[in-house]
C-alpha cells in the first residue's frame, strides 16, 4: 500500500515538479492547484488533480475530504502553494496583504488542522511545509511576503513541538532563487504597486536585478528531490535549503550584524 500525498501548488514551478517525482518513487499523489488543466501532462503519471482555491476555505475542505473518501488517509502533506506580494509597505493594499496572507498561511495552517486527525490515529505523517530564505531574511518590497513566511517558520516551529510524541515529522524547504513562475509574478507585482511613486527608483532596480538573476535559479526538480529525500530518511532535519543563494544569504543573515546585512542588501539596488 503506498503513501498518500496531497501537494498543494501543484499546477507548476516546485509543486508540479514534486507531484511528478513522488509518483514516479511509488507514492499516490493528489495534486491540488486552481488551475487543473496545468496538471494535464502529470496524468500519465498516476497524479490525480483536484481543484482547490487555498484563500477558500470551502475549497480545501471539499478538498481534502475527497481524498480521504477515496483513500481513507493523508500520509504526507506538502504545503507548497503560494505567491509573493512585492510592493512597498506605504503603497500596498491591506486588502492584498491580507490575501497574501489568506494564501501563503492561513490556508496552508487550514490543510494542517484538516490532516493532522487521521495522522494522530495512525501515530504516522509527515508535513512538508515550503516557507523560502525569504522566511529567514527580508528584501526591500517584500514586506508582505517575507511577513507570510516568517510566519510559516513559526508555525511549522510551534506544530513540530506540539506533534512531537505523535509519530508526526513536520518538516521545512527553504527555497533560495528557482525558475518557476513566483519572481515573475512577484516583480509583475512590484511594478504594478511602486514603480511610479516615491519608490519607484529603487523598486525598478529592484525589478532589473530580480531580472538580472533569473537565469542563474535553479530547476524546480532540485527542491523535489530534497523533498523527497527529506520524506525519505528515517530521522529527517527540521529544515533543509538549496537553490540560488540560499547558503549564501542564510550564512550572511547567520554572522553579519543586522547593520551589515542592511548594508549588503542595499548596496545591490544602487
Amino acid at each position: 500500500m503506498s503513501n498518500v500525498v496531497l501537494i498543494t501548488g501543484a499546477s507548476s514551478g516546485i509543486g508540479k515538479a514534486t507531484a511528478a517525482l513522488l509518483a514516479k518513487s511509488g507514492y499516490t499523489v493528489y495534486g491540488a492547484a486552481r488551475r487543473v488543466e496545468g496538471m494535464n501532462d502529470l496524468l500519465p503519471l498516476g497524479v490525480k488533480p483536484i481543484a482547490m482555491d487555498v484563500s477558500v476555505d470551502t475549497s480545501i475542505v471539499e478538498g481534502v475530504n475527497h481524498i480521504l473518501k477515496e483513500e481513507g488517509r493523508i500520509d504526507l502533506l506538502v504545503n507548497n502553494a503560494g505567491f509573493g506580494l512585492y510592493g512597498a509597505v506605504e503603497e500596498v493594499s491591506m486588502q492584498d496583504a491580507r490575501y497574501q496572507l489568506e494564501v501563503n498561511v492561513i490556508g496552508l495552517a487550514r490543510l494542517i488542522q484538516l490532516v493532522l486527525p487521521g495522522m494522530r490515529r495512525q501515530h504516522a505523517g509527515k508535513i512538508v511545509n515550503i516557507t523560502s530564505v525569504g522566511g529567514k531574511i527580508v528584501s526591500p518590497f517584500g514586506a508582505w511576503y517575507h511577513v507570510s513566511k516568517f510566519g510559516v517558520e513559526a508555525l511549522s516551529d510551534a506544530l513540530r513541538l506540539e506533534v512531537a510524541s505523535l509519530g508526526i515529522d513536520v518538516i521545512v524547504i527553504e527555497p533560495g532563487g528557482v525558475k518557476t513562475e513566483w519572481g515573475d509574478i512577484a516583480m509583475q507585482n512590484l511594478e504594478r504597486t511602486s514603480s511610479k511613486g516615491p519608490y519607484a527608483n529603487k523598486a525598478n532596480k529592484m525589478v532589473a536585478l530580480a531580472q538580472k538573476f533569473a537565469n542563474r535559479n535553479a530547476e524546480p526538480s532540485l527542491i523535489a528531490q530534497l523533498i523527497l529525500k527529506a520524506v525519505t530518511v528515517a530521522k529527517p532535519k527540521t529544515r533543509y535549503h538549496a537553490g540560488f543563494m540560499a547558503g549564501t544569504v542564510l550564512f550572511a543573515k547567520k554572522w553579519l550584524s543586522d547593520r551589515q546585512f542592511d548594508k549588503m542588501i542595499l548596496s545591490q539596488l544602487k
